[in-house]
C-alpha cells in the first residue's frame, strides 16, 4: 500500500465545493440523525447545519472535522468530505511497514503470538491478507493440502476470495452457501455503510461474479433462530473442522490504513477441530 501525503491526495483528487451540502445529507440520514440531532451531537446550530447542507453556506475546515466526527464517518470519507468543502485532506494513508507505526505493528504481533496455536490474521477492509501467525500458515497449508495458489500480479491474496472460488477452498466447505450468503451481505452492508466507495463497490463486483453466488447474497436472509455463531465447517482429507472467528479493529484510529486493520482470530467449534489445531502446530 502505498504511503498518500495530503498534498498527493488533495492533487489527485481536485476540490468540489458543490458536493459538501448533498455529501453532509446522505451521512445524516445514513446515520438516521434529524437536522436538530446533529446539531446537538456537533454543537453546531441546526440552523447552520440547514444551510450547509443546502449551500447557502460554506464549512471552515474545523466544521467539516466536527460535523464528520459526530456523525462518525469513516476517516477516508472524511477526506473526500474535505475536498469536496475544498481543503486538503487531513488523514494520512501509511504503509503499515512505516517507521510512525512500529509501536502499533509490535501490538499486532503480540496478539497474533499471544493467538498460538490457534490461527490469526491481519487483513485489510477488502479481506486482502496482510500477516499472520504460524499457526494460520500451517492452517492455509492444511486447507489447499499444500501452498495456496499465488494471487493475480501485483495483488495480495485475498480471503475472501479463496473461500468463493470453486478452484480454491470452496469445495472443501460443507455448509458453503451459509457461510457465502454471511460474509458477502456483511461485507456488502458495511461498504454501504462506510459511504459505497468506488473501489471497494468494485471489490463486490468481483465477488459477485464467482459462480453461484446469486445478487440475493448482497441480503442477509432473516432466519426464525439463527445460531450463536456461525461456524465454517471444513471437510479436508477426510478430516472435519469447525471453526468461528473474532474480528479485532484498533481503537482510536488517526491513519485510515489503522482503521481498516482487522485482525481475526480463529477459534475451535469443538474438541475435534481443537485438537487438529494443536496437531498442526505441533507439526509446524
Amino acid at each position: 500500500m502505498m504511503r498518500t501525503s495530503p498534498a498527493t491526495a488533495s492533487a489527485a483528487l481536485p476540490p468540489q465545493p458543490d458536493m459538501f451540502g448533498p455529501m453532509l445529507r446522505t451521512w445524516r440520514r445514513r446515520r438516521g440523525a434529524s437536522q436538530l440531532a446533529l446539531a446537538l451531537q456537533s454543537g453546531v446550530s441546526q440552523r447552520h447545519v440547514s444551510f450547509l447542507e443546502s449551500g447557502r453556506a460554506r464549512p471552515s475546515r474545523e466544521m467539516v472535522v466536527q460535523l464528520t466526527t459526530a456523525l462518525d464517518v469513516p476517516l477516508r470519507q472524511r477526506n473526500a468530505m474535505l475536498l469536496a468543502a475544498g481543503f486538503a485532506p487531513a488523514y494520512r494513508e501509511s504503509n503499515l511497514a512505516a517507521p510512525e507505526l512500529l509501536p502499533v505493528r509490535k501490538a499486532i504481533d503480540h496478539m497474533l503470538k499471544q493467538m498460538e496455536p490457534y490461527p490469526a490474521i491481519v487483513i485489510d477492509r477488502l479481506w486482502n491478507f496482510i500477516q499472520g501467525n504460524e499457526a494460520a500458515t500451517a492452517f492455509t497449508v492444511f486447507l489447499f493440502e499444500g501452498p495456496p495458489p499465488a494471487p493475480p500480479p501485483g495483488k495480495p491474496p485475498n480471503v475472501l476470495h479463496w473461500l468463493l472460488d470453486p478452484k480454491a477452498l470452496r469445495p472443501k466447505i460443507a455448509n458453503w452457501e451459509e457461510v457465502a450468503r454471511y460474509l458477502v451481505s456483511t461485507t456488502y452492508a458495511e461498504i454501504l455503510a462506510d459511504g459505497g466507495e468506488p473501489k471497494a463497490l468494485a471489490f463486490i463486483e468481483e465477488i459477485m461474479g464467482y459462480p453461484d453466488v446469486p445478487a440475493s447474497f448482497r441480503k442477509l436472509r432473516f432466519e426464525e433462530r439463527p445460531p450463536p455463531v456461525l461456524t465454517v465447517d471444513y471437510l479436508v482429507g477426510g478430516k472435519a473442522l469447525s471453526v468461528f472467528t473474532t474480528i479485532a479493529t484498533l481503537g482510536t484510529p488517526q491513519d485510515i490504513t489503522l482503521q481498516e486493520v482487522r485482525i481475526e482470530s480463529f477459534f475451535p467449534a469443538d474438541d475435534r477441530s481443537d485438537a487438529l489445531f494443536k496437531s498442526l502446530a505441533a507439526k509446524s
